[in-house]
């Protein structure tokens, strides 16, 4: 059996699962800080320490900086991410992938839900310790677009990967949705539009709720009922 037809054994699914769940107890312990506000030293440090010590409402580095910092936090908006999202879901559906199509459909919806409930939830303001970069509409915790990259990106990043015979082309993909989901964060805290805790606990929500979507399509897998054709 080559490599491309071997399903994922059950154990590697345990181990998702358990991933996921030690991602959920980090961001507990984060949004308990947050709420206790013992973070908000820690967020301003950070934010200032990315200022002009001179003018706080102007980002450090090159004056081309700030805007491709925009250019960057784009790629996590809802609007490139269903856009995204909507093409790969057609792809998928066309090639006749239909169960995988589903499990990312499920994955990107049932993200934006979760999100929007957080965020609901714990209604923490937008940071007001420097002059926002980006215009935002939304309460600040945790990020959107931390937590909604996370999800897309790294599904794709996982059906690509597992398409492939290659190890290292398996990599380069997974490497690769982690890189854009890691640089979007940033580009929120650099923008000054989230708290570094704000998109940790994004980072943390999203990729356990992607790695709880790759555990059901392991456990389909375990029993004959693979989310993927056979070929993958």
């Amino acid at each position: 059996m080559s490599q491309q037809e071997r399903a994922i054994k059950p154990a590697n699914a345990t181990a998702l699962i358990l991933t996921g769940a030690g991602l959920l107890l980090a961001f507990g312990l984060i949004a308990q800080e947050v709420v206790e506000g013992k973070t908000l030293a820690f967020d301003r440090e950070i934010m200032r320490a990315l200022r002009s010590a001179s003018d706080p409402s102007v980002p450090i580095g090159p004056a081309w900086l700030p805007e491709a910092a925009r250019d960057v936090t784009s790629l996590g908006s809802m609007v490139v991410l269903g856009i995204i999202t909507a093409a790969a879901v057609g792809y998928l559906f066309l090639a006749g992938k239909s169960r995988v199509a589903w499990l990312m459909l499920i994955a990107v919806v049932g993200g934006v839900a979760i999100s929007d409930l957080l965020k609901f939830a714990f209604g923490r303001p937008r940071p007001d310790v420097v002059a926002s970069v980006a215009r935002v509409f939304t309460t600040s915790f945790p990020s959107a677009h931390a937590a909604m990259s996370a999800i897309t990106y790294l599904t794709i990043g996982a059906i690509l990967a597992r398409s492939q015979s290659s190890a290292k082309t398996s990599l380069y993909f997974m490497s690769l949705a982690a890189c854009l989901t890691v640089l979007i964060g940033v580009s929120r805290i650099y923008l000054g539009v989230h708290y570094p805790t704000g998109v940790l606990a994004g980072w943390c929500v999203g990729a356990a709720w992607a790695l709880g979507c790759w555990a059901v399509s392991a456990r389909f897998q375990s029993v004959g009922q693979s989310v993927t054709p056979k070929r993958w």
